[in-house]
């Protein structure tokens, strides 16, 4: 057994912690049935799935149920709210105009309101002024260190900011809100070089370094600084903008959005705010989703006839029976803990991905994608006792996304990241603003008591 640094334990040493995780796995472990004796919602969540409440929130409403005029509550096709504007129109807005979205969103998130051409301009002059980063951060900090994994890099990256901060413990608007803006900017900058240093030192490959260039969007830069060659076309990079803005928020009770609010409530600084978030987002039950998505469908293409309606769905009803792929019971993508009938994210990076499927060649994986959107649902409806309807999230369809943009799986969940940090610094404001409370729920001890034992008579 390997530890962190890479020294090889003694077989001792080895043999005594199998011991001890065994120890831990019999002494430790909250039974299902406690928590109905209790009345304890696992995973803040009630016995039909409905989020508890912990808190109120301005910077964004799902809507995925309706009242009934009898006043019975069914579930509706999904709407998604930035700040009281319907995510559709927005999209829409800036889509008909031909223009980036991304930065005229994060203003609305951080100020609430969408700005003019006067003050959306100089907002986006104030983010390219941030994106850069200090002397010789990029050799100390990435390239002397290069990791295997970019959100554990991107975490250390943005803790390490803390240091060249000359204020970083000042939790006053001014100064969080310049931290933020620095984060959001400095994002894509972290995520690609973390990556090109990874690709270079643990994969082989040559090590290429472009600087972001001022007058382009976030997405164009990202893609500018991914790629050797620099080039990307119109549509990708509108793509890409679009993935930007439908990940850039979702409500205070994701995960990683709710570590930001407690943590934030705590009144410690930005940067382990942010890097709290990170963690969280990491996780496969979050940020992670989509990567599982694309691996799904690998395995799929591999061991079905894709052609055929009834092999694709032989494969889906394998795949809930734990038979296929990782067998872990689930159709990736599919469900979400808030939408039922619709996801309205899923519908509209579907839309735009049919374009980018024409232009890159992938229409057999988009029929693909679009079949089991289909089956899915009607599959899991059949074979499991459901309290809600399910349908694509928008994992289901980013994933596909990011594979024709050409974009390299460990960057998937750093481009989430870079997104939500829009989102993570509004709630961060947020907290900061108007709780004015450390978040601290409640726990109840089901252990008994026991009485306490000398050493020698254990």
């Amino acid at each position: 057994m390997k530890g962190i640094t890479d020294m090889t334990y003694t077989k001792k040493t080895t043999e005594n912690l199998r011991r001890l995780a065994a120890l831990s796995d019999e002494r430790n472990g909250i039974t299902p049935d406690m928590y109905t004796e209790h009345a304890v919602f696992r995973g803040l969540r009630d016995m039909s799935g409905n989020g508890v409440v912990t808190g109120l929130t301005e910077i964004s409403t799902i809507k995925a149920k309706e009242k009934a005029p009898d006043g019975s509550v069914h579930t509706c096709p999904g709407e998604l709210y930035y700040r009281g504007y319907n995510i559709c129109d927005l999209v829409g807005g800036f889509s008909s105009e031909n223009r980036f979205g991304f930065e005229e969103i994060t203003y609305l998130l951080l100020f609430s309101s969408l700005p003019n051409k006067k003050e959306l301009q100089r907002f986006e002059k104030m983010l390219a002024e941030f994106r850069s980063l200090p002397k010789s951060f990029v050799r100390d900090m990435i390239m002397k260190a290069p990791g295997r994994d970019v959100m554990n890099i991107l975490s250390r990256c943005v803790l390490a900011l803390y240091t060249y901060d000359d204020d970083p413990d000042n939790i006053s608007t001014e100064n969080v809100l310049r931290q933020c803006l620095y984060l959001i900017a400095a994002f894509p900058m972290l995520a690609v070089y973390s990556y090109q240093s990874y690709q270079h030192f643990h994969c082989g490959q040559s090590l290429v370094i472009h600087r972001p260039e001022k007058g382009l969007s976030t997405a164009e830069n990202t893609l500018r600084m991914l790629r050797i060659t620099g080039d990307y076309t119109p549509l990708e990079a509108k793509l890409l903008d679009l993935a930007l803005v439908l990940h850039a928020e979702h409500g205070g009770g994701n995960n990683s959005t709710f570590t930001t609010h407690v943590v934030s409530s705590s009144g410690t600084d930005t940067y382990s705010t942010i890097a709290a978030a990170l963690g969280s987002l990491k996780g496969p039950r979050h940020g992670g989703a989509n990567i599982k998505v694309v691996q799904m469908f690998d395995d799929m293409k591999k061991n079905t006839n894709t052609k055929d309606k009834d092999s694709v769905a032989g494969y889906l009803t394998s795949l809930l029976n734990k038979e296929a792929f990782d067998r872990s019971g689930l159709i990736y993508g599919i469900g979400h803990a808030v939408y039922s009938d619709s996801d309205p994210r899923a519908e509209l990076l579907m839309n735009c991905a049919a374009e980018l499927a024409e232009e890159k060649g992938y229409q057999e994986d988009y029929r693909l994608y679009s079949l089991v959107a289909k089956l899915a649902p009607e599959i899991i409806a059949k074979k499991r006792m459901m309290y809600k309807g399910v349908s694509a999230n928008v994992d289901f369809y980013s994933g596909l996304v990011y594979r024709m943009l050409n974009l390299p799986f460990e960057l998937y969940t750093p481009i989430f990241a870079m997104a939500r940090i829009a989102g993570w610094s509004a709630h961060r404001l947020e907290e900061l603003q108007s709780a004015g409370k450390i978040i601290r729920p409640s726990y109840i001890g089901v252990k008994k008591r026991q009485e306490y034992m000398p050493l020698e008579s254990r």
